[in-house]
């Protein structure tokens, strides 16, 4: 095990290395992790590493405190009255949550508490998430006079038109059952069985080989915005050049051989 980022209470992102998985960590927990300029940079820097790195075959994103996450850091905005410092900062944060996309591996949200706003948005842009049952969500910038833009475009990716629209306008906390029922997350177990709820998807993905889950999350989410006829065409093609890969032949083979297969991750 390797930890990338010193564990003190100075360091806002944690991150910790164990067999292929890498753990991002929140750490601003008397301020409900919001997401300042600084967490967005260091949540980029890290995320840019990892694409890069070969050896990961999954992302955890967790928090420390109450808090999972509670958007952006409000005082830190109404410090600086600016469009264009608003513009900047609502970009960058695009910014992220694309790169979680973008990720050649899965990333799974591990919510221990709230998730609001913003908070909400990095929850939705994760491809997998798995909560405290007594976690609850909300878009809840209208009550503050703040229609939530950016996190809708995440929110309205994840979960029907209409109950997107419901979060949205009415900015209520929901539960983490409804949270399941509506999709925006996979499932929601007590809190002590948290981690091993995230470990067991960790586990799964780590078992299999890099190249079919490195091509599937780039397919997945590239032909979401196809026509039928393209996102077919694409997805030959995709599959077409998966199986001309060593471990899809060995995966095959071990299946007829009724035997495990060996992966080589290439």
């Amino acid at each position: 095990m390797n930890t990338a980022i010193t564990e003190n209470e100075e360091e806002i992102l944690l991150r910790e290395d164990a067999d292929g998985v890498v753990t991002l960590t929140l750490n601003r927990p008397a301020q409900y992790n919001g997401l300042s300029e600084e967490m967005l940079a260091k949540l980029s820097q890290q995320l840019t590493q990892i694409a890069d790195d070969s050896s990961v075959h999954c992302v955890v994103l967790a928090a420390r405190g109450k808090a999972f996450c509670a958007g952006h850091d409000l005082k830190q905005m109404r410090a600086n009255p600016d469009k264009d410092y608003y513009q900047s900062l609502f970009s960058d944060c695009g910014r992220m949550m694309r790169k979680i996309v973008e990720l050649p591996v899965p990333v799974i949200a591990r919510v221990q508490g709230i998730a609001t706003a913003a908070g909400c948005q990095l929850v939705a842009s994760c491809d997998l998430a798995v909560a405290a049952d007594s976690a609850t969500f909300a878009v809840s910038g209208i009550n503050l006079g703040l229609f939530c833009s950016t996190p809708a475009v995440a929110l309205s990716r994840n979960v029907s038109r209409k109950r997107a629209f419901e979060m949205l306008f009415t900015g209520k906390f929901i539960d983490s059952e409804t949270a399941v029922e509506w999709g925006l997350i996979n499932r929601a177990v007590p809190v002590d069985r948290l981690d091993g709820a995230v470990k067991e998807l960790t586990d799964s993905i780590c078992a299999k080989s890099r190249v079919p889950v490195r091509v599937g999350k780039e397919m997945f989410y590239h032909q979401l915005g196809m026509e039928l006829d393209e996102a077919y065409a694409f997805a030959a093609e995709k599959m077409a050049c998966n199986m001309m890969s060593e471990d899809a032949c060995e995966g095959i083979d071990s299946f007829i051989e009724r035997r495990k297969p060996t992966w080589k991750g290439c």
